[in-house]
C-alpha cells in the first residue's frame, strides 16, 4: 500500500488528557469537586507536558511524519486579563522540536477542556465568548504563527449536540457508549452532583453552566461555529500562511430498511447544517470511530457477533472511508482524518484495524478524493475524560507508577506505511 509523498500520517494528543496538572482548567476543578461524574481525576496524566520530547522522539523513530496535539487555552490565559508568556515558551519548545525530529504538527486551539473563568463568565452558551476565543487564538497565533502551518480552531465543534442525543438515549434504554459529562445516577446523587457544579463555578445555576461538554442548545452550537469562524479569520489576517480549518465527529450512519430519513437526519445534525460556516476553511478535520445502523424506529444493535471496543463501539474500520465518502459529496475541501483509531488492549487488533482503515482511505484517494493526512487516535493510553485511564487507544503504553513509556507494535507498523511512498 503506498501513499503519496505529501501525506501526513501520524498520531494524535488532546493537552488536558495526556499533560498533567491543567489546574486552570474546568475539567480539572470538576474532577476535584464533591460528587464528580469523573470515574477518578487526571493529576499527572501521562506527564506528557515533561515529556514531550521523549513521546516525539518515539514518533519519529517509528517513522511518522505528523502530530496533532492541542495547545491548553487554560494555560496560555490563566485568568481573563492575563496571557502567561512561560506557557507560550514551553508550546514554542514543542513546536521547535516537532520540526526538529520532521514532524509536521497539526495544532489544535480548543480540544474540551476550557478556563475555568470562561464558564463562570457564561461559557459556550455566552455571546462574549467568541470575543474571548478570538483574542486568545489571535495571542497564541502572534506568538507561535511562525512555527505553525496547520491549525484546528476547535476539536468536535458538534460534541454538544451529540451529547443531547446520547442523553436522550440514556433515558429510553442503556445506551452502549459513555460519553463526557454524562453517567447515570439516582435522583439524590444527581441533586448533590448539580449543587457541587453549581458551588464550583462561582454559585451559577447548574442548569447555566455551559462547559464545551454540555449539552448544547441551537444558540450554543451555532454560537460555536461562529467562535471558529471569527477565530479562523483573524489568525489568517496574521498569518496568512496558515492553514485553517476544524473538526467534527461523524459516525459512518448505515440506513437500514425504512431507516433511510432518519439516516439523513444524523447526517444533517453532525455534519450537513455546519457546510456554511465552512466554505472558508482550507480543510476538514473528519473524526470517525465507528459506524450506527438506523432503522425506521433510530439506531439498531450492531450484528449481535461484531466484536465491541473498550468504549462499547462496534469494531468497523471501514467507517471512516464510508464517512470520507460522505463529505466529499457535500464538501469539496483537503480532508485530514483528524481521529480515528480502536480503544483495546489487544494490540494486534489494533494493527488489524489501522490496516484496514488505511486500505479504505487508499482507495478514496485512488478515486481522486483529496485526503491529505491519517491521524491515529491516540499516540498514549492516557486519561479518557470522565471514565479515566482505564481505556486503551494508545500507540504506546505508559506505566503510571513510573512513566515509563512502552511503544507497542502498533506504533511501529502504523510508520511503515511510509516507508514506501509514491
Amino acid at each position: 500500500m503506498q501513499f503519496p509523498s505529501t501525506f501526513m500520517l501520524g498520531a494524535a494528543t488532546a493537552a488536558h488528557q495526556v499533560e498533567g496538572n491543567n489546574k486552570n482548567s474546568d475539567c480539572w476543578a470538576m474532577e476535584q469537586m464533591p460528587h464528580s461524574m469523573y470515574n477518578e481525576p487526571s493529576l499527572d496524566a501521562v506527564d506528557h507536558y515533561n515529556r514531550f520530547r521523549e513521546d516525539i522522539d518515539l514518533m519519529a523513530d517509528a517513522g511518522l511524519n505528523t502530530y496533532r496535539f492541542s495547545i491548553e487555552w487554560a494555560r496560555i490565559q490563566p485568568s481573563p486579563d492575563s496571557f502567561d508568556a512561560d506557557q507560550i515558551a514551553h508550546y514554542r519548545q514543542v513546536l521547535t522540536y516537532c520540526h526538529a525530529k520532521n514532524i509536521t504538527p497539526i495544532v489544535t486551539m480548543h480540544h474540551f477542556s476550557s478556563p475555568k473563568w470562561l464558564i463562570e463568565e457564561g461559557g459556550w452558551e455566552n455571546e462574549q465568548t467568541i470575543a474571548r476565543f478570538v483574542a486568545y487564538c489571535t495571542y497564541v497565533a502572534n506568538e507561535l504563527g511562525d512555527l505553525m502551518e496547520y491549525v484546528c480552531t476547535i476539536n468536535e465543534a458538534n460534541m454538544g449536540l451529540q451529547l443531547v442525543k446520547i442523553i436522550q438515549a440514556m433515558t429510553q434504554e442503556s445506551a452502549p457508549e459513555v460519553q463526557v459529562g454524562v453517567k447515570a445516577g439516582n435522583n439524590d446523587s444527581m441533586h448533590e452532583y448539580m449543587s457541587s457544579l453549581s458551588t464550583l463555578f462561582g454559585g451559577l445555576p447548574a442548569h447555566e453552566i455551559a462547559c464545551f461538554l454540555s449539552p448544547r442548545t441551537d444558540f450554543g452550537d451555532t454560537l460555536i461555529m461562529r467562535a471558529h469562524e471569527a477565530a479562523r479569520d483573524a489568525m489568517k489576517q496574521l498569518c496568512p500562511h496558515l492553514k485553517i480549518g476544524l473538526t467534527l465527529s461523524i459516525y459512518d450512519y448505515q440506513a437500514q430498511v425504512g431507516g433511510e430519513e432518519l439516516a439523513y437526519k444524523e447526517y444533517e445534525n453532525d455534519f450537513l447544517h455546519y457546510l456554511p460556516y465552512l466554505q472558508q476553511d482550507d480543510f476538514f478535520g473528519l473524526q470517525n470511530y465507528t459506524r450506527k445502523l438506523i432503522g425506521p424506529n433510530g439506531t439498531i444493535a450492531p450484528p449481535k457477533d461484531s466484536p465491541l471496543s473498550e468504549m462499547g463501539y462496534e469494531i468497523y474500520p471501514d467507517a471512516v472511508a464510508n464517512v470520507i465518502r460522505f463529505v466529499h459529496q457535500h464538501l469539496k475541501k483537503p480532508i485530514i482524518v483528524t481521529e480515528n483509531g480502536v480503544a483495546t488492549q489487544d494490540d494486534s487488533c489494533r494493527i488489524a484495524f489501522i490496516d484496514q482503515a488505511l486500505q479504505g482511505v487508499q482507495h478514496c484517494i485512488q478515486d481522486g478524493i483529496p485526503v491529505a493526512g491519517y491521524i491515529y487516535w491516540s499516540l498514549l493510553d492516557n486519561y479518557e475524560w470522565q471514565l479515566g485511564f482505564n481505556r486503551h487507544f494508545g500507540l504506546i503504553e505508559v506505566n503510571r507508577q513510573t512513566q515509563q513509556r512502552t511503544p507497542k507494535e502498533s506504533l511501529r507498523h502504523l510508520g511503515s506505511y511510509l516507508s514506501n511512498v509514491l
